[in-house]
């Protein structure tokens, strides 16, 4: 267990200085289950101007209300905080009023975690007044504290516990999980942008499965469109599972990332609205994907993902349930349709979907999509026309023609249908000739 030199050097400077000083937080937690922290954060007895003073021309005033100054150590950002004790929280997101203090713990008593509440000296020293290495091996999510007082204070520690249980794979004590579920609706009051980072990391987990599964309700607040799903009877024979733990099973199944998981948390939602039984009383879902499209786009734009995010996660959703036929033109049909990349995310997500599926369809599903990616894969090393940008003709080719206006796009669609389906070469000579004889052989 070792701070890097750098780091170390800050706080010796402190302490040189008659300040004591301590790395806090993540930085801890993280080195004490053996990974590498990304980012290292120091609490001191120094206030904020003597931190700058100690540390000239490299000490940035990032934070001076909550007595915080970047160090610039030539190899990282470190954040120093002067030990703290906060107000009260009117909005359940920030102290409406921060006072220094000359204690460690009484730092430390104000934090989210048991597990986040530990420093760690220069020498190797561990502070740990609230049990947080305890927990930390009992792979326990506990909060510091009354768990209502801490939530009550900053909201986003609701899902901030239910991300790092998802990210670090632990149990969420009894009560703190009992208080995250009493104080879910606190969450309202949480920016959206802090909701979906949370949620993004939590999506990516080693346990997100099992904390979407346990915890709906909560994921709920922000994403009330998921409550519908959430024990759904599928009543069809391709299901095992309801919409929700289909969906939750199917996020577990994709690699995790942010993209494909956040696509597969939405892919269903569509379905009860879609609902129908036959007459043999099995369930079906007719046009659901259309309707998971919609209930997708406003939950992305309310959890204020990017423009390019957006059109990525929609065009998934919305392709998720169609079936290109397993042939050399279903998967030039594919490329065409969805470009290369998303063509290859959407493989992904329909080898997830599958996985969620009843156990007896899985094996002939993943073996019907591995056929159409040896197909997708030897026309792309072919380099088989597939979008008008490889085409042998374009618009100005066919102006010379003496098209104009719409035809222009028409012509040159019907053409590329040609390439693809096979009744035309992709050569100048026999495009041009098709374009004058109105595309002979089109499909109808």
């Amino acid at each position: 267990m070792r701070i890097p030199e750098d780091v170390a050097n800050v706080l010796r400077t402190l302490s040189d200085a008659g300040y004591s000083a301590w790395c806090v937080g993540g930085c801890v937690r993280d080195l004490l289950l053996g990974r590498h922290p990304d980012d290292w954060d120091v609490t001191t007895a120094a206030r904020p101007e003597e931190t700058q003073r100690l540390f000239p021309g490299r000490a940035v005033p990032t934070g001076l209300h909550h007595g915080t100054v970047t160090v610039r150590t030539g190899l990282r950002p470190v954040e120093v905080t002067t030990y703290r004790r906060d107000g009260a929280y009117a909005d359940h997101r920030h102290p409406d009023q921060v006072t220094f203090s000359d204690s460690l713990e009484e730092d430390l008593s104000r934090r989210d975690f048991t597990v986040n509440a530990m420093a760690l000296g220069a020498d190797g020293t561990v502070r740990d007044p609230f049990g947080g290495a305890a927990d930390l091996a009992a792979g326990t999510l506990r909060c510091v504290g009354e768990p209502s007082v801490r939530f009550g204070e900053d909201a986003l520690r609701i899902l901030r516990c239910l991300r790092f249980a998802a990210v670090l794979g632990f149990s969420v004590e009894e009560r703190t999980a009992l208080a995250l579920r009493r104080d879910r609706g606190l969450l309202t009051a949480v920016a959206a942008e802090r909701i979906r980072t949370e949620l993004v990391k939590l999506l990516t987990g080693v346990s997100a499965g099992e904390i979407l599964l346990r915890y709906p309700d909560v994921i709920g607040v922000f994403l009330p469109e998921l409550l519908p799903a959430v024990g759904f009877d599928q009543r069809n024979r391709h299901h095992c599972f309801d919409v929700w733990e289909h969906t939750v099973r199917s996020v577990e199944a994709a690699p995790p990332e942010p993209l494909l998981r956040m696509t597969l948390l939405l892919h269903d939602l569509g379905k009860p609205a879609c609902f129908s039984v036959d007459e043999k009383g099995c369930g079906h879902f007719y046009g659901h994907p259309k309707v998971s499209w919609r209930i997708a786009q406003t939950v992305l734009e309310r959890l204020r993902f990017d423009r390019r995010e957006q059109g990525t996660i929609l065009t998934l959703v919305a392709n998720h349930d169609r079936n290109y036929p397993r042939t050399r033109v279903g998967a030039l049909r594919a490329l065409n349709a969805l470009g290369e990349k998303n063509a290859r995310l959407l493989l992904q997500i329909k080898r997830a979907d599958n996985l969620a599926q009843a156990p007896e369809y899985r094996a002939s599903g993943q073996a019907e999509l591995d056929r159409f990616e040896v197909l997708m894969d030897e026309v792309l090393r072919e380099d088989t026309c597939f979008s008008l940008r490889q085409l042998a003709v374009n618009g100005r080719d066919l102006t010379a023609l003496g098209l104009s206006g719409p035809q222009v796009g028409q012509t040159l669609r019907a053409l590329l249908d040609g390439v693809v389906e096979g009744r035309l070469a992709n050569r100048r000579d026999a495009l041009l000739a098709a374009a004058k004889q109105g595309v002979p052989g089109k499909s109808k």
